[in-house]
């Protein structure tokens, strides 16, 4: 079939066919690889909308995009991919022309590889309104690397999916290509299934009497005490004397970060002159509210965000003032908190690398380490979820930098993955869960740890999305919110006014908390056979069973 509106009207019509039937039962593929390849894995959902998307019927579907030519190949074991070569401007390669819906979230995933050397390879989707980057990633010469990306459109209509790199001189190789429509229902009840499979768990409670009976008509009542879900927004100092703050937030929240307060330029504002009072008081009244707190941060490698004094220090002196600020804080909250943000923002800024060599971020790790050995160890950074085209911290650049770490500490070591989340005004949800499964693939846990954005009408609603796709995702283990502390402006995002009366924002919070902890069971009853069965959110909980006539 030849390339034209007629094409057009045939993806259409497929669309609405599938939307009537297949997709209605179409589970989400949250599989990915961060290994290279001998052999590009099958297409997911067999290519979705994409027409021949292993390139078997030649490049039936599939045009010259810019002034590059493209011609198919097979491999030695006979498999078929299309090559972009010639290549004279960063966007010469192939395309597909495409009908895409507004309203749809769109999953993309593509198998890529380049001529020589390793290269990043971007795939993107142009419309009638501008380009959209459906993801990223660095493909090498010799094997296959998996692009997992995602995208929704502004408006209904003609697209077109293409490939660039900017490196003129190399092939691009692609081949088993998947761009997989989901309704915002079945995006949901993906979201529903894997809570469901992921943060409750069956649970069968038989009652006996003393001498091991079972006792049927018995009354159980099941209270939550603590749910197991890490979730929690950030404090700053004007918590401890506000105790209506104090009240609003322990009564939701099991996790916090300190906004500034742990930070070299608040703990030590002049050469050896160290101060915690703060922080130690906000680390007291969590211990005392049974709230965990993770550590944030060791260094933040933003020069505009050292110390002021620090700045201008000789090498030498420097070296002395970071390895005492390093000693200082982790030696200090040592097996008290229960993460750090090692190094923060390193792969944007670069003061401390800059200075002390590319290794030096392996260092602090280790540093850590020895100093705090419980605790989880993160790489912060922001874009890896929030932008697809930020080709610094992409989920592959972001994981290549933390294997160059890892490779240097000693295998006890928890290593987490750190995410800030500070999503633009309208959210990539699409992007947001591809770029979880790449990170995921890793192995390790993943911690949102700075989630927030910026008001708008709709604020409520993304903030509502993103909560849900964080927490349905397997390896998503916590999520704090980056909210403004009242009574201050809302220059972030605002949970409460200054008298703690929710905003929309606050309602969603407080919506999904419902939701996800279990609502308590009381005057329930054992069956005939002293057995009553549920399945409850992960968590602690008090159980008491009662008969009305028997002990």
């Amino acid at each position: 079939m030849k390339l034209g509106q007629g094409n057009h009207l045939f993806q259409l019509l497929c669309f609405l066919l599938l939307t009537a039937s297949t997709i209605e039962a179409l589970s989400y593929d949250h599989s990915a690889t961060i290994e290279c390849l001998a052999t590009p894995l099958q297409p997911q959902y067999k290519g979705g909308i994409i027409i021949n998307p292993e390139f078997s019927n030649g490049l039936e579907g599939w045009s010259q995009f810019g002034n590059g030519k493209m011609e198919k190949r097979i491999s030695k074991d006979g498999n078929s991919f299309v090559v972009a070569h010639t290549r004279n401007k960063p966007y010469d390669s192939f395309s597909q022309k495409l009908y895409m819906h507004k309203g749809l979230h769109y999953t993309f995933s593509a198998w890529i590889q380049v001529s020589e050397g390793s290269e990043t390879v971007t795939a993107i989707v142009k419309t009638q309104r501008g380009y959209t980057i459906a993801g990223t990633v660095v493909a090498k010469s010799g094997c296959w690397s998996m692009l997992k990306g995602g995208l929704t459109v502004e408006s209904s209509g003609p697209s077109e999916l293409y490939f660039e790199s900017k490196n003129t001189n190399v092939e691009i190789w692609v081949d088993c290509v998947s761009l997989q429509p989901f309704t915002k229902e079945q995006w949901r009840s993906h979201q529903d299934q894997r809570i469901e499979k992921m943060r409750k768990t069956k649970v069968k409670i038989q009652a006996t009497n003393a001498q091991g009976e079972s006792v049927s008509g018995a009354i159980i009542s099941v209270k939550q005490k603590k749910a197991s879900i890490l979730f929690g927004s950030v404090i700053n100092k004007p918590i401890l004397d506000n105790p209506a703050y104090q009240n609003w937030f322990t009564s939701r929240f099991t996790v916090t970060t300190f906004g500034n307060e742990m930070k070299w330029y608040s703990t030590e504002t002049s050469p050896g002159k160290e101060n915690y009072s703060v922080p130690d008081a906000m680390l007291k009244f969590a211990k005392q509210h049974g709230i965990s707190v993770r550590g944030h941060n060791i260094l933040w490698d933003d020069n505009k965000c050292q110390p002021l004094w620090v700045q201008s220090l000789p090498a030498d002196q420097l070296r002395a003032a970071t390895e005492r600020r390093i000693n200082s804080v982790v030696s200090r909250y040592a097996n008290q908190v229960i993460a750090w943000d090692v190094v923060n923002e390193n792969m944007h800024y670069s003061f401390f690398e800059d200075k002390f060599g590319k290794d030096f971020s392996a260092y602090v790790f280790r540093k850590t380490h020895k100093l705090d050995s419980q605790a989880t160890l993160f790489l912060n950074e922001y874009n890896t979820l929030e932008y697809s085209g930020d080709t610094k911290t992409n989920p592959n650049m972001y994981l290549q930098k933390l294997r160059e770490i890892q490779s240097r500490q000693e295998k006890s070591a928890q290593i987490g993955i750190g995410v800030e989340s500070h999503f633009g005004a309208t959210p990539n949800i699409p992007y947001m869960r591809s770029a979880l499964d790449t990170l995921a693939a890793a192995g390790l846990p993943i911690w949102l740890t700075e989630l927030d954005l910026p008001y708008s009408q709709n604020q409520a609603q993304y903030l509502e999305e993103l909560l849900r796709e964080a927490h349905s995702h397997p390896a998503v283990q916590g999520i704090v919110l980056w909210t403004a502390s009242p009574p201050n402006e809302c220059s972030m995002m605002c949970l409460t006014d200054s008298n703690f009366k929710n905003y929309p924002t606050g309602d969603v919070v407080d919506k999904l908390l419902h939701e996800w902890t279990h609502n308590n069971l009381a005057e329930v009853r054992t069956d005939s056979n002293g057995f009553f069965e549920t399945s409850l959110y992960h968590g602690d909980y008090d159980v008491t069973l009662i008969h009305p006539t028997k002990n």
